[in-house]
């Protein structure tokens, strides 16, 4: 009986890892991108901006009602179903034409991405419980986050020797091998009862994230017009009007009462500054290092490998010693250190050198990201009810895709309207200053949570 818990066990781990493998990976995977984009299609840093953020909209919008789609259908069927449809996707963004019919299928993408991470985190705390929880989300950290940091190296060798639109096609293997993973593990899903989708929260959600957005965004090239103006408040008012109806709603997607829980509203608040300094960073280090520094997009890619390997070989120990420890600590040394490593980067010059500009920057992040990333989720995750563990990493990974879709906005205004030297310089004290804020949240709030038995 427990070797064949054993054994499901592994195969939901590989499962969950993989499923939100693909999404991470092309979260990222565009940034070093970008700049063939731009060659090929046209368009300036707003339609480079755009090709980020229309992802991130539909993924952050959606990735709630993912959590309650979750609950509703079963967590097995819903990843089935955004593994097709996030292949598909991959597909029309690689014959993409035009800068507009490329957003349009980023959007579609992130609709389909919202639909794996939270299922797969769901899959992980239902199948896992106490320090073995946090070691298998120690596993599953180190592997999507390594995604993350390996987007941009296969982007740039696609980019350098075949062209940046194979780059989106590389997940075609990982969803076959989930697809049929699922195939062989024959879990019977989990659905609760009675669940319902709040459809009108998902409109108010996706209203005012896109209206927001899209303010942000072009402000910078349309002004303050009317058309802007009118987004910006619209954006705003159906946010609230979002917070009021989850408020009252009956069976809400965002249920306001898991923010009662300290380890999980604070936990969220570290994940916005932790997971904007992150999205900030990669956007302005991947461009800049080809469009600024001058290199090939494979060594712009290569870059931030140290930061994988890092990632790779300690994120499950790390995770493992939280679980003992308590997730405090690392949750407020991580960030501080990271803000470090963002502070190297202002050792980057005109006279542009890796080695000793960059190289000391990624290694100290990396170290900073690995002592972050798998007690974060823990953290938060470890402090709410199984039961809840669908919609609870959904409101998680919404958080962190609203932090990375905000922080891409305003953009411009972080930088200064171009990324030349100054704006990358200003992109990584801004970095550093979000770290910061996350790591005195942690110290201040986060508390070692009780353990759960189910």
């Amino acid at each position: 009986m427990a070797e064949a818990r054993s054994r499901d066990q592994r195969l939901v781990l590989a499962i969950a890892v993989l499923a939100s493998f693909v999404s991470f990976l092309d979260s990222t995977v565009v940034t070093v991108a970008l700049p063939a984009i731009l060659r090929e299609l046209g368009g300036g840093l707003a339609t480079q901006q755009w090709a980020v953020d229309a992802y991130l909209i539909t993924l952050s919008a959606l990735i709630l009602v993912a959590g309650s789609l979750s609950d509703v259908y079963g967590r097995i069927r819903v990843l089935r179903v955004g593994l097709i449809g996030f292949g598909l996707a991959s597909i029309a963004i690689a014959a993409a034409p035009s800068p507009d019919f490329l957003i349009v299928a980023r959007a579609l993408q992130g609709i389909a991405g919202a639909l794996l991470v939270p299922s797969s985190l769901a899959l992980i705390t239902s199948n896992f419980r106490d320090e073995a929880q946090a070691r298998a989300i120690g596993v599953w950290t180190s592997l999507t986050t390594a995604a993350m940091l390996a987007g941009p190296v296969i982007g740039g060798l696609f980019v350098d020797f075949s062209s940046w639109r194979f780059a989106f096609l590389i997940n075609v293997v990982p969803i076959a091998v989930t697809l049929w993973l699922l195939v062989r593990l024959g879990h019977r899903d989990i659905r609760e009862p009675g669940a319902r989708i709040d459809w009108l929260g998902a409109a108010l959600c996706t209203a005012g994230l896109g209206g927001t957005v899209f303010a942000l965004i072009e402000q910078p090239n349309l002004g303050w017009s009317p058309l802007i103006v009118t987004a910006l408040v619209g954006g705003v008012a159906s946010f609230l009007a979002f917070l009021v109806r989850e408020r009252f709603a009956a069976q809400p997607m965002l249920p306001l009462a898991l923010f009662r829980v300290r380890n999980f509203w604070s936990g969220n608040i570290a994940t916005f500054f932790v997971y904007a300094a992150l999205s900030l960073n990669g956007f302005v280090l991947g461009v800049y290092l080809q469009q600024g520094a001058g290199l090939p997009a494979t060594l712009a890619g290569l870059a931030t490998l140290p930061s994988t390997l890092i990632m790779i070989g300690l994120s499950s120990k790390v995770g493992a010693l939280s679980g003992k420890l308590g997730p405090r600590l690392f949750m407020t040394i991580g960030p501080l250190i990271m803000a470090t490593g963002a502070l190297l980067l202002l050792t980057v010059r005109t006279d542009f050198d890796y080695w000793t500009q960059v190289l000391p920057a990624i290694v100290v992040f990396g170290i900073g990201l690995t002592l972050t990333v798998a007690p974060l989720t823990s953290a938060i995750l470890g402090s709410i009810d199984p039961v809840r563990a669908g919609v609870a990493s959904a409101v998680n990974n919404a958080v962190a895709r609203v932090a990375g879709l905000l922080v891409i906005a305003m953009l411009s205004a972080i930088v200064g309207g171009s990324l030349d030297l100054d704006g990358f310089h200003r992109g990584a004290i801004a970095t550093a200053v979000l770290m910061v804020a996350g790591g005195i949240v942690s110290w201040i709030w986060i508390r070692k949570p009780a353990p759960v038995r189910g």
